[in-house]
């Protein structure tokens, strides 16, 4: 099928310097600035919120008398309470759902694992 009205001549012209086309010149410099002001901005993070120290909420505090076989021990309960939990829901659940269920009960499980051998390197005799 033809067209009705031929492409228009392609020329090497020069755009007009008295433009007011954004693009009528290209300055790179400026492209340049304007585009490290942009990553700058997304990239590198304000020293306001790096500053700022952390304060913990006072809700959930561990009593700092706690000596260390007790806390190792009590995180060894908890994270194999939560292997029987995500086990069971993933029992109830198929797919993709139940497979990622079981990947985070794997991770908990290393988790539990890991916290048994500080338990054990903190009272070998136990």
């Amino acid at each position: 099928m033809k067209k009705p009205t031929p492409n228009p001549p392609e020329t090497d012209a020069i755009p007009d310097a008295n433009s007011t086309s954004p693009y009528a010149s290209v300055d790179t410099r400026k492209l340049h600035e304007a585009a490290d002001r942009a990553l700058d901005f997304y990239l590198k993070p304000s020293t306001a919120i790096m500053s700022a120290p952390y304060i913990p909420n006072q809700m959930f505090l561990v009593n700092p008398k706690a000596d260390t076989e007790s806390l190792l021990a009590n995180a060894s309960e908890s994270l194999a309470s939560a292997t029987v939990m995500l086990g069971d829901f993933a029992a109830l659940l198929g797919g993709t759902h139940r497979k990622t269920l079981l990947g985070i009960a794997q991770v908990v499980m290393l988790g539990e694992l890991a916290v048994n051998r500080a338990l054990d390197n903190v009272d070998p005799a136990a």
